[in-house]
């Protein structure tokens, strides 16, 4: 890895955001950023490519961008993955111990992984990921590791993440015309677990609900470990257009309305609340054809979509049976997780403990990074870290091998 350079690619609706980081040899820290970069999006929609020279040419202009501001050359990405045809179904696989003594070794367990991997697969879908859950050797269930251990049956628990092949190509075509390189795809939402979520929340159960503009994903953990996920083709993008909508205003004025005034809690404005639409817009001609906006109506129609989000989390936890039985609660993040009042709606909704995720797992200088939006991008450096070090178990080695086979087979 040439310069120690880890980049995280965070694809999204309407912006596309790069946080670059360099491994450095520290003894309070192995990993700095020195770089995040945000440029607007286009060829996107729904996390899926809709027009490959204009997805190929924002990320292009996010590259340059980045390395004018780092100095350096950037060569490959760990890219997020955000389309809601994404597929999430638990699988096992058993194997019988190879070693006549029955000490369980790397090849054991890569084996059971391709045995959980034989699932049948749905017409025009590929494997992104097999991520182990938990191993069962002989009758002793709930292992973690079993590497070292003797038996003579060997079992995992895995899920099973797939993803539709034609936008996993697409993505990676777009990607790949930038001249980059793909170091792995990973799914959004366990990139920003990997910054977001610590060890005890995900033992305890926890998820981490990411609202994007056009989509909504969730992780959801337990024991430790990634019990379930989701994309939600929903997103903050549909308060934009419902207020467009419901104000009669054009959609940008709508945009300016909800980051600036954007609240789910109508109860908290009087009726003789209101905005003046020449605060935000200086263009004569809008000012005039709209007319003083009530504060009240405003959250009244953020609440209702902001209510439709959190409903079709709980339908996934439900899906589960986690609904309300998470004990570390609800994380939120994302660029729709600013709305004010938004964690009360949230509790209310999904009638656990909600918080705003925030960066606890790396320290960083550049505060920008912290922000909801640039969680992804920043769990996806993380994670590239941990997968890229000299040091890891066979299950993350064996995932990460067979993906960057899969990904250079796409490979123009």
């Amino acid at each position: 890895m040439k310069n120690n350079i880890i980049s995280g690619l965070d694809i999204g609706s309407t912006a596309i955001r790069l946080v670059i980081g360099q491994k450095i040899d520290n003894k309070e820290k192995n990993l700095q950023i020195i770089g995040v970069i945000s440029v607007p999006s286009k060829g996107i929609s729904k996390g899926m490519i809709t027009n490959i020279e204009d997805a190929t040419s924002s990320i292009s202009a996010c590259v340059e961008k980045a390395e004018r501001l780092t100095g350096m050359p950037i060569n490959s990405v760990w890219a997020g993955i955000n389309d809601p045809y994404i597929k999430c179904e638990s699988s096992r696989g058993i194997i019988a111990v190879g070693k006549s003594d029955g000490e369980i070794n790397e090849d054991d367990t890569a084996r059971a992984l391709e045995s959980a991997e034989a699932l049948s697969s749905p017409p025009n879908y590929d494997i992104l990921d097999v991520i182990p859950i938990k191993y069962k050797v002989d009758d002793q269930e709930n292992v973690q590791n079993p590497l070292g251990m003797y038996g003579r049956r060997l079992e995992v628990e895995a899920l099973i993440i797939r993803g539709l092949s034609s936008q996993i190509k697409n993505l990676t075509k777009a990607i790949h015309r930038t001249g980059l390189d793909i170091d792995d795809l990973v799914l959004s939402p366990l990139a920003a677990g990997e910054v977001i979520l610590d060890s005890k929340q995900k033992e305890l159960g926890a998820v981490l609900i990411n609202i994007g503009a056009s989509t909504t994903s969730m992780a959801v953990y337990e024991e430790g470990e990634l019990m379930h996920t989701a994309i939600l083709p929903i997103g903050s993008e549909y308060i934009t257009k419902d207020l467009a909508i419901g104000l009669q205003c054009p959609i940008d004025f709508a945009e300016k309305i909800k980051i600036e005034y954007g609240n789910v809690n109508p109860e908290q404005f009087s009726k003789k609340d209101e905005i003046d639409p020449s605060v935000l817009i200086k263009d004569e001609s809008v000012s005039q054809e709209i007319g003083k906006i009530s504060k009240q109506y405003v959250a009244k129609i953020i609440k209702a979509r902001s209510e439709e989000i959190f409903e079709k989390a709980d339908k996934e936890l439900k899906k589960i049976e986690r609904s309300r039985m998470l004990p570390a609660g609800v994380f939120l993040t994302g660029g729709g997780a600013k709305l004010n009042n938004l964690v009360g709606l949230a509790k209310k909704e999904l009638g656990l403990p909600v918080v705003i995720g925030t960066n606890k797992n790396i320290d960083t200088i550049i505060d920008k990074v912290n922000s909801p939006e640039f969680l992804t991008s920043l769990g996806l450096v993380v994670w590239g870290a941990d997968r890229s070090s000299q040091t890891k178990d066979s299950k993350i080695k064996y995932t990460v091998k067979k993906i960057k086979e899969w990904i250079l087979s796409l490979k123009p």
